[in-house]
């Protein structure tokens, strides 16, 4: 296949205090978010100045890119500017016919991959007749760019630990409602997100040589509505009354330090593992990992090229999610 250009396509975050509640308004609309849930979000961003770290992140990326990739770069976020349909019209102004794109998730569900392919849909349709056409890049959760960089940062993490320590591996992911993890269902259908992420944490932790579990973090539904568990928190506890004295966590659902990692992470499960006694060290993400570019780069020849794929486990990939994958909750006013 030929491409004119790579499109990174990411979530989007303020850039400042103003655009903070703007950025939640766009986020949360039609989800049925508790008010108070949205006031201790929106305190969040102020307390790092109303900034998310995300929007630099896909700026660091880009820029790592630039060497690696003979196409120009495109950026366009679901929540904030620049705005996907503004890149896509950059795009079509410039002549660029069919694009390549990166989604800052490796995994798959309805708010991690479904939805990113909607808005690509709706920003094109936006534009009308000479939008450019865009192929979203396959799930990575099992490439060796993805796994690897994480098992030695899990590595790096446990040497920072009191000498003597055994600790214990407590992967995390952002909590989904249960109703859309469908953890019963089909691989191709919403059971995909929780498939990927345990082969993903079985992958890291083995090359890390630790026991491991997967939690969740981040909730930010409704209270009436079942979303995955534990938390982080609850389940640093629960290692406490079972003995254990000190973990790495590794934020496995994440590709870089977004503000749900420095926040959730960083700030409330350290503190929570300071008062439990417990010795607490948070290892890195990929974010730009010489390996974790290369495997972007890699992704891209796939498409182009059909170059064979690697992958270290065993759960499938495709490179186009059918039309009924993974579907949309019900909105809720």
């Amino acid at each position: 296949m030929t491409y004119d250009a790579f499109l990174l396509v990411s979530f989007g975050g303020p850039e400042g205090p103003d655009d903070v509640a703007p950025f939640l308004a766009n986020v949360t609309r039609g989800r049925g978010v508790p008010p108070e849930r949205l006031a201790e979000v929106a305190e969040h961003y102020r307390h790092f100045g109303g900034v998310s770290p995300i929007n630099d992140q896909c700026r660091a990326l880009m820029a790592a890119l630039r060497d690696r990739i003979d196409l120009p770069i495109y950026w366009g976020n679901r929540n904030w500017r620049p705005y996907l349909v503004d890149a896509l019209r950059d795009m079509r102004d410039a002549g660029v016919r069919r694009a390549v794109a990166l989604v800052t998730s490796p995994y798959g569900s309805y708010s991690s991959c479904r939805q990113y392919l909607d808005d690509i849909a709706a920003a094109r349709a936006a534009l009308g007749e000479r939008a450019p056409e865009i192929d979203k890049l396959r799930h990575f959760h099992d490439h060796p760019g993805f796994v690897e960089p994480q098992a030695d940062a899990i590595k790096a993490a446990v040497a920072t630990l009191p000498e003597g320590e055994q600790p214990r591996l407590v992967f995390t992911a952002h909590s989904i409602p249960v109703s859309l993890a469908d953890t019963a269902g089909p691989v191709r259908n919403g059971g995909r997100y929780v498939t990927q992420l345990r082969e993903t944490a079985r992958l890291v932790a083995e090359r890390a040589g630790l026991e491991w579990d997967l939690v969740w973090q981040s909730r930010s539904g409704p209270p009436n509505i079942a979303w995955l568990e534990p938390d982080i928190n609850d389940h640093l506890a629960d290692l406490h009354k079972q003995g254990v004295n000190a973990v790495v966590v590794s934020p496995i659902g994440f590709i870089s330090d977004h503000l749900e990692v420095v926040w959730d992470l960083d700030h409330e499960a350290s503190a929570t593992a300071e008062k439990l006694g417990m010795a607490f060290a948070r290892a890195a993400t990929p974010s730009t990992d010489p390996r974790f570019i290369d495997m972007i780069v890699e992704l891209v020849g796939e498409r182009r090229s059909g170059a064979p794929r690697r992958a270290l486990g065993e759960v499938p990939t495709w490179d186009k999610c059918a039309p009924g994958c993974c579907p949309a909750p019900p909105k809720r006013r």
